[in-house]
């Protein structure tokens, strides 16, 4: 399958995704200091504009329908005015509010942040600390509901933020109807482990909520964070049981863990909001990662999407919410693409530029999971990764007559969406001397089956003072093998479109 993140935006318009969890009112209060109190040394705010938007469950219907997908969100509130605003939130943002259940006693969660001159002062939180679990007769009816849906859509998000939605029972009467609905369940739960009968397709934890899961000690402060959440992969999966977890990372990105697959990195990208500016970020992660696996993205490529969108939201005032004409815009890879004759002047003398070159080249026809997983630890290998590509000519001249599939105009474009690449330099000659001659690259990466003594530009590499550093191939992910699978498809009339 071609790796086209923009492309793949169009595939998951439209697809329905039911989302069961817990709803949150987020309410903005808007306003500009003026000094000090008089009566006591705290801040004097300025009312200027109230906002209510939509939290948990809600961003995540909210993020849903922003990537333009039709969610079908089942809830409870109470009977009050909280409960009332965060429907008209909702149906502001053209989501239907029909599966949101009024519970009679119950407070619908509510968490009003006070924010003057770019920060938030004070957060007031209503309804969360001691929360009514679904009573039975509400709880029957959204199972109820959820039952009669699963066979009526593509995917399943369960939102668990602890605020009675998700009790032991509620996930048991869920797991029974499991095989009634889609191929796509993904968790996203700050207590992924009760989730473990669902066998979920993603859970998606963030490092805090995966740290509490395994008991882990603090990790390693700056860059090493993610080098060192790299090894729990194994277990992760081992506790929640499902078949992919996604770590989340905020400001440093994220790691898709999969079974007998080495971790795949994505990097932040867009805007680089603070930690406690980023509120519901992970909501847009976990709508854009659903929709792709539900479109049939690798996983890798699902992650990258998911991590595009949640760099697009970020950047919304209030709660994240993804920008869809944004996300288009980011996934174009505006500016990374140019030619050996263009490369920035900075990269091209190693011993003024500050940042660690990492290069490698291939062909890249039908990127798929396996180049993107390359890709990914490539970047892991240094600070900016350079990534040649073969022109057309050339891979005819190395493939045969009938390659490539993507001319290079796409074939860049592509490598250009994804996080982990920062530039894209295409070559026509057969090797990519000429181009690791310019650059002077500190490490050269190359995946497949190569050693040393069979690598053609390890000499030079090492004869410009580099490193060789030799990836390891994921199984199952040759062009070749994709290309023969689809030749053998067409001819068996497998492939047809209805």
């Amino acid at each position: 399958m071609n790796t086209d993140l923009p492309r793949l935006l169009d595939r998951i318009a439209g697809l329905r995704v039911l989302v069961i969890g817990d709803v949150i009112l987020d309410t903005y209060v808007w306003g500009a200091t003026s000094g000090l109190c008089r009566e006591s040394p705290v801040p004097a705010v300025t009312l200027t504009s109230v906002a209510h938007q939509c939290g948990g469950a809600a961003n995540v219907a909210v993020n849903l329908r922003a990537l333009g997908a039709e969610p079908v969100l089942l809830s409870a509130t109470g009977d009050d005015r909280a409960g009332r605003r965060l429907r008209g939130a909702l149906r502001a943002r053209d989501v239907d509010t029909g599966g949101l259940l009024v519970q009679p006693g119950r407070t619908t969660v509510t968490k009003r942040r006070v924010m003057a001159d770019g920060q938030m002062l004070l957060r007031l939180d209503e309804g969360g600390e001691h929360p009514l679990p679904v009573a039975t007769d509400t709880g029957s009816r959204l199972l109820e509901r959820a039952a009669g849906l699963l066979p009526a859509v593509d995917a399943v998000i369960v939102s668990d933020y602890g605020y009675g939605v998700w009790e032991p029972d509620t996930v048991a009467r869920l797991a029974a109807h499991r095989e009634l609905g889609p191929s796509t369940l993904v968790v996203d739960s700050r207590r992924p482990a009760r989730f473990t009968a669902l066998r979920a397709s993603a859970v998606k934890p963030n490092h805090a909520e995966a740290l509490r899961l395994l008991d882990a000690g603090e990790p390693p402060p700056g860059p090493a964070r993610a080098d060192w959440s790299a090894a729990l992969g194994d277990r992760l999966l081992r506790l929640t049981g499902a078949e992919r977890v996604a770590l989340t990372l905020d400001a440093d990105g994220s790691l898709l863990f999969e079974r007998d697959r080495p971790p795949v990195r994505t990097f932040a990208r867009g805007s680089r909001a603070p930690v406690t500016a980023a509120v519901g970020a992970g909501d847009a992660f976990t709508a854009a990662l659903t929709l792709a696996l539900a479109a049939g993205a690798d996983s890798a490529v699902a992650a990258e999407l998911a991590s595009a969108a949640a760099g697009t939201a970020v950047a919304t005032p209030g709660t994240s919410t993804c920008d869809a004409d944004e996300l288009r815009r980011l996934l174009g890879g505006t500016g990374k693409v140019c030619r050996t004759g263009t490369l920035p002047a900075r990269l091209l003398d190693p011993a003024a530029r500050d940042r660690r070159v990492v290069f490698t080249n291939g062909c890249f026809d039908l990127l798929h999971g396996g180049h993107v997983s390359c890709l990914s630890r490539a970047k892991e290998l240094g600070d900016l990764l350079v990534v040649g590509v073969n022109s057309d000519a050339s891979v005819r001249r190395l493939k045969g007559p009938r390659r490539p599939v993507i001319p290079l105009a796409e074939r860049m474009r592509v490598l250009a969406a994804l996080s982990c690449v920062d530039l894209v330099v295409p070559f026509d000659d057969d090797s990519p001397a000429a181009l690791i001659e310019a650059l002077r690259p500190e490490v050269y990466a190359k995946g497949g089956d190569y050693t040393l003594a069979t690598l053609p530009e390890a000499p030079l590499v090492q004869r410009l003072g580099g490193v060789v550093h030799l990836l390891p191939s994921v199984a199952d992910t040759s062009t070749t093998d994709i290309i023969r699978r689809i030749h053998a498809l067409s001819r068996t009339g497998e492939g047809d479109t209805p």
